[in-house]
């Protein structure tokens, strides 16, 4: 009977490591091979299973929430990324998708927010849907100042820069897909993304 040879942890992070620093997953895989002899394919299968730390285990210092959205595809369909980011420390509160954009998912994407880190200035971009959102939920808003654009931007560029490796295209050929995938991608980003974040203070 035939038995897998499963993978050391160490080199599950050391490839997961090398990803998320920016090589493509082909790439890490190549760089990893030096080592331990795996292909793109089971990095790609790691990031899937990756369980990394609950993210809001507990409530941090927040003093406002810096917010924007972007486009990504999806298979052949184009999806929106939710972000926001605490400007202080720069690490990442929350990431969501959603399928449109207007003043309803950003209330809900906001009002999650909320409900781990409480009431907060909401600072954006000059989209119309996000002013109401915050009346509606009783925060007060302001278009970005230009430290606050130039550090979101910087967020938003890397996030792009990562998903751009296999072309903005989370490989996904699932009729009717439910997004999982991305889902697990996004969670382990934002686990490097603070981690980073957190050793570089």
């Amino acid at each position: 009977m035939l038995t897998r040879n499963r993978t050391p942890s160490k080199y599950v992070y050391y490839a997961l490591h090398l990803y998320f620093s920016g090589l493509s997953l082909r790439r890490a895989s190549e760089r990893l091979s030096q080592l331990f002899k795996r292909n793109h394919v089971s990095i790609w299968n790691w990031i899937q299973k990756y369980k990394p730390q609950k993210m809001q285990s507990r409530r941090r210092k927040v003093l406002e929430y810096i917010v924007d959205e972007t486009m990504l595809k999806v298979g052949s369909e184009y999806i929106w990324l939710w972000v926001a980011i605490e400007p202080k420390n720069r690490q990442i509160l929350a990431l969501s998708i959603s399928k449109e954009r207007n003043m309803f998912v950003a209330e809900r994407f906001i009002g999650g927010l909320v409900k781990f880190n409480g009431k907060h200035p909401v600072s954006t971009d000059g989209g119309t849907w996000y002013p109401m959102a915050c009346k509606f939920l009783g925060l007060k808003h302001h278009n970005h100042s230009p430290y606050e654009k130039s550090i979101i931007e910087r967020t938003m560029q890397y996030i792009k820069d990562r998903t751009e490796s296999f072309d903005d295209y989370f490989p996904c050929r699932v009729k009717n897909c439910k997004l999982k995938h991305v889902h697990n991608w996004l969670r382990l980003f934002i686990d490097y993304h603070n981690r980073e974040i957190k050793h570089i203070k």
